[in-house]
């Protein structure tokens, strides 16, 4: 049973990838309630597992035939319950879906060589099957969305765990930071103002945005696309883009403006609502030798103040640090393992090794003096460095690890759930499946009441 369903987001990747070519002979597969799937159908969803590179495997028909299933039940029942999704919301996903599908291929020209279409018409083809997969996905989240756990159900679900089964955990670390960008000068930010500035000029007099856009901005997400952005409403964004995306009309280009990315100019294309499709040019501006120093010299009064004890490491965090998810909770690093957790615990061999190199030699308790790091985006910072502490290895047990046992209770109260609604809406749902697939043991559950053990 439990292989049947999904977790949130795994029905979306199904559904949004690149589609084969569908061929003249077709069939229905299967039919659940009012909806039928094709066999043309079935294999484009075959065909994006080859293309993903995995092996020829006719046996992964039955799997991907299942998932196509789940999700035209989940889709009827958000029929019956008014379950719907913005027009926005799917356009955006789209668009999103696009970008990445263009950068993969290396541009528009060549992932259209690809498809043997146009990007329109590519863009028209998916968008059913992503509005169906974001419905799924959302009426799976109307039936578990409500569901809690309490610390009496975690407990329970610990003593169910044999002895000899309980997970071993490896190190884990709760490291705190504060984070020191170095800051330019007006005068050292002026060129890179000045960059963008002429280059709006040639937007203004009639050179293409998204040839410019491909030629100089600096952002690696956007660029290859001409700078767009796809549709994004107003919690998505930099305030300061945000204000200049809902304040132009259509076709409208801003003025060069500074978010904490760097220099902007965007170009408005496109408003629906309270969504904006937009694309922009970034130049960012690099640090200088004396930024640098500058950073510098402002950790080492922060440190010296952490020692003396002026100041408390969190205090210090939320006041100067720049990393905006950890300055307000006491500077302390995250750990996401999965989409719906999060916590202060990271596995040892999960730290940045940059980091890892300075606190692993440090005592529990203690702060490093300013260390200069390069971040992933290629930016230097100063960061000093606080190990909490430090949990060795060990079998898991409540105690230590109640937020894992925690979060694994609720994910099987969740199966749980879903199993018994899949299973009331299946005995109450007309389903035929094409005998072709009899051999599938994913399938024989749609068909046929499980068997009481």
């Amino acid at each position: 049973m439990k292989k049947m369903l999904l977790l949130a987001g795994s029905l979306l990747c199904l559904f949004m990838n690149v589609q084969a070519q569908k061929t003249n002979i077709d069939k229905v597969v299967a039919v659940l309630g009012n909806n039928v799937i094709l066999l043309s159908e079935l294999n484009q969803q075959y065909a994006q597992y080859l293309n993903s590179g995995n092996p020829n495997n006719e046996t992964v028909k039955c799997y991907i035939l299942q998932q196509m299933l789940v999700q035209k039940l989940l889709k009827q029942q958000a029929e019956i319950d008014s379950v719907i999704v913005d027009d926005n919301q799917i356009d955006d996903e789209v668009d999103r879906r696009m970008r990445t599908s263009i950068q993969r291929a290396g541009g528009q020209d060549r992932l259209e060589q690809f498809l043997n279409k146009s990007v329109l018409q590519y863009k028209d083809e998916i968008r059913p099957d992503i509005k169906d997969a974001l419905i799924a996905n959302k009426m799976q989240g109307e039936i578990t969305g409500n569901v809690t756990i309490t610390p009496l159900e975690v407990k329970k679900y610990f003593e169910t765990y044999p002895k000899d089964s309980l997970p071993d955990i490896t190190t884990e670390l709760e490291i705190g930071e504060i984070v020191l960008q170095p800051e330019l000068t007006k005068e050292e930010k002026q060129k890179y103002y000045d960059k963008l500035d002429a280059i709006r000029l040639r937007v203004k007099s009639g050179e293409d945005f998204g040839f410019l856009a491909k030629t100089y901005s600096e952002d690696p997400g956007s660029s290859p696309d001409g700078g767009d952005l796809g549709f994004f409403d107003r919690t998505q964004m930099a305030k300061e883009f945000t204000a200049w995306a809902f304040k132009l009309k259509a076709g409208d280009v801003s003025p060069v403006f500074e978010t904490e990315f760097g220099y902007h100019v965007l170009q408005v294309i496109e408003r629906r609502g309270e969504q904006v499709h937009a694309r922009h040019i970034l130049v960012r501006p690099l640090t200088t030798p004396q930024s640098i120093e500058r950073a510098k010299l402002h950790a080492d009064s922060i440190y010296t103040n952490i020692l003396n004890k002026k100041i408390s490491f969190s205090a210090a965090a939320s006041k100067y640090s720049s990393n905006k998810e950890t300055k307000y909770n006491g500077g302390m690093m995250l750990f996401a393992d999965n989409v719906t957790a999060r916590t202060t615990f990271i596995p040892a061999d999960k730290v940045d090794p940059k980091i890892f190199m300075v606190v692993d030699t440090m005592q529990v308790g203690a702060t490093s003096k300013p260390v200069l790091l390069t971040e992933a985006d290629g930016k230097e910072v100063y960061k000093i460095l606080m190990l909490k502490s430090k949990i060795p290895p060990h079998k898991g047990n409540l105690d230590q690890d109640y937020a894992k046992f925690k979060e694994k209770a609720l994910e099987q109260k969740m199966d749980k759930i879903l199993s018994e609604w899949f299973e009331k809406r299946r005995e109450s749902t007309y389903i035929k499946i094409d005998p072709d697939y009899n051999t599938c043991e994913e399938l024989k559950i749609w068909t046929k009441p499980e068997k009481a053990e």
